[in-house]
């Protein structure tokens, strides 16, 4: 299996320079991610709601600029929105190091903001593109490598983050996330493919008001039952989105590693680090089994969903009755294998279902439901533990949760097929 990859990265080379831009910009993201959240709990006094806040920002603005970017990466070059979208971050990120006191950290809020404005177009983008640059019988491949490489900077970006944190200090974290962003920019520019969704589809500026192209994109997905269906399957996993909150609070609160010498802050730092880790672990161990046991069958990839919500339930449940670190760290592997197994799947399945021009709006609708059940589910859980429920408690709750998503589309596999050819 990992031959596989290792040919992919290897002979192609559009895929190399994309995939190098992704370990490179969210190596600097999960350095990041810690840092800011490590700083609105310093600065406001260790309030739940100001992390559930910071994720609310992280991800819901992407709900509301899904149609505009939808439309736009169906209209433009998807390589120069990544760029443009690079360099926008590139200075938004160096604009946290201003919030340096309670007075000033209202100034993280704004800035979360505009830079998820930035993801919201820069993700469909890179998406939507990988069937324009590998073979349809690699593009599994491709996404699962993708959700691999996101896991492995999680895993090794939020342990190396807490570390550089706490030894360099968060402002070095925030240079380092900026650069990042600069090297990604550099990388994509290099890239040489065509984009065939452009022909006959000239941008208009009326289209960023116009809501026709939306409409068009929403009755394309109602169309398919099977793109209907599957748009849905990330906002499940988005229900899943209290970690962003949970795992700082659990890290922070119930599991600080304890060392002599080690002063509480920096313990409680690395806890959190440790979750986090767990987290991307999890998502990168999930993919490796989930593709190896589907292989390019598009009727396995469909069974898999379901497996994969039933381990996300399992995971959080136990991870609230864990009683140890260790135990902690092992249950949200499980959790998050099943979840970013189910993340991988869902997207190559819209992406073989999908017709390119309308790829970019399939993809922004569906991160845009995902981010909005993400942001939600985040900020319920911040103002539930800043109300007085332990992380414990809510832990175990967004474990039965999940088995709303699990039965939903257990349903919808009775109501759907999967493609013709399909094994």
């Amino acid at each position: 299996m990992l031959r596989q990859y290792w040919r992919l990265v290897r002979g192609n080379r559009n895929y190399r320079l994309l995939w190098l831009a992704q370990v490179i910009s969210q190596l600097g993201d999960w350095f990041y991610t810690l840092a800011v959240y490590s700083l609105l709990l310093d600065l406001t006094g260790s309030k739940a709601q100001s992390v559930g806040l910071a994720v609310v920002l992280q991800v819901l603005p992407q709900t509301f600029a899904a149609p505009t970017a939808g439309v736009l990466n169906d209209r433009l070059s998807r390589k120069a929105i990544m760029i443009g979208a690079d360099l926008a971050r590139f200075l938004i990120v160096l604009g946290m190091l201003l919030a340096r006191t309670p007075g000033t950290v209202w100034l993280v809020y704004p800035l979360l903001l505009f830079e998820t404005v930035g993801a919201a177009f820069f993700e469909p983008a890179h998406t939507a593109l990988i069937p324009n640059i590998v073979p349809e019988d690699q593009v599994l491949n491709a996404n699962a490598l993708s959700s691999i490489t996101w896991s492995f900077c999680l895993a090794v970006g939020s342990a190396l983050g807490g570390v550089t944190a706490a030894l360099l200090g968060r402002d070095a974290v925030f240079v380092i996330n900026a650069l990042s962003f600069l090297a990604s920019a550099w990388l994509i520019r290099n890239m040489e493919f065509r984009e065939p969704h452009i022909a006959g589809a000239a941008f208009r500026a009326r289209d960023l008001i116009d809501f026709r192209p939306v409409i068009e994109g929403i009755r394309y997905i109602r169309r398919d039952a099977r793109i209907l269906a599957t748009v849905f399957v990330k906002g499940g996993v988005g229900l899943l989105g209290a970690n962003n909150v949970l795992l700082p609070i659990l890290g922070e609160r119930v599991f600080p590693v304890r060392y002599a010498g080690l002063d509480p802050e920096r313990g409680a730092m690395l806890g959190m680090s440790l979750l986090m880790a767990a987290r991307g672990a999890g998502s990168l161990i999930g993919p490796l089994i989930g593709g190896w046991w589907a292989g390019e069958s598009y009727a396995r990839q469909r069974q898999g969903i379901v497996a994969g919500f039933l381990c996300a339930a399992a995971g959080y449940v136990a991870l609230g009755h864990s009683a140890a670190l260790p135990l902690a760290v092992l249950m949200v592997v499980l959790a998050h294998a099943g979840s970013s197994t189910n993340w991988v799947f869902s997207t190559t399945l819209l992406q073989i279902y999908s017709d390119d021009r309308f790829r970019g709006r399939v993809f922004s609708a569906d991160l845009g439901i995902c981010m909005l059940a993400l942001s939600a589910s985040s900020y319920l859980a911040g103002v539930a533990i800043d109300l007085g429920v332990t992380a414990r408690a809510f832990a175990v709750v967004i474990g039965f949760v999940m088995l709303v998503p699990a039965v939903a589309w257990a349903a919808a596999l009775r109501v759907t097929r999967p493609p013709a050819g399909s094994s």
